[in-house]
């Protein structure tokens, strides 16, 4: 066994590509060497705060959780679906490159997955609050989807999984 995530990193790095994984077979490597940790936010690039605030909370219904002033036109904005998880943070894009990235944070690929025990009531209820679905709710092999864009274009599916059989 190795004695230090150092030895587990040259290991990892010696390994051929297709057998390399981000976990040890040996999960006494990487329980040993873990700490608790989970993604608490997601930043999201957006023109500006009040706009975005009026889409994910007026629209979207998730809960402001903080708008604090940091300095001068910065704000630490966050905000979670009402049901917890990760939060959002959004964070608006302050230069040309980051302008840029507003609403296409994935180059065109769904971003963000919002969980739901009702895809076809939430389908309805954003629908009717003006959000713009390019994918109505079909039935998937991983549960029912419909994706929906956010108010800059980022995609995003709304899913409700299938019971676990």
């Amino acid at each position: 066994t190795l004695s230090s995530s150092s030895a587990a990193s040259d290991v990892y790095k010696r390994q051929p590509l297709s057998s390399r994984t981000p976990w040890s077979e040996d999960r006494t490597i990487a329980a040993k060497d873990s700490m608790p940790q989970v993604i608490g936010q997601v930043s999201v690039a957006v023109r500006d705060y009040d706009e975005a605030l009026r889409f994910y909370v007026g629209a979207l219904g998730f809960v402001l959780i903080e708008d604090t002033a940091l300095s001068e036109g910065k704000r630490w904005v966050t905000v979670a679906p009402g049901g917890g998880g990760v939060r959002l943070l959004l964070a608006r894009a302050t230069n040309e490159e980051q302008a840029a990235r507003v609403g296409n944070q994935t180059g065109g690929r769904v971003f963000l997955f919002l969980q739901t025990d009702d895809c076809l009531r939430d389908f309805e209820a954003y629908r009717s609050r003006g959000v713009r679905f390019v994918q109505d709710p079909q039935r998937k092999p991983h549960g029912t989807v419909a994706v929906f864009e956010d108010l800059y274009g980022n995609l995003w599916d709304l899913i409700e999984p299938h019971p676990a059989r």
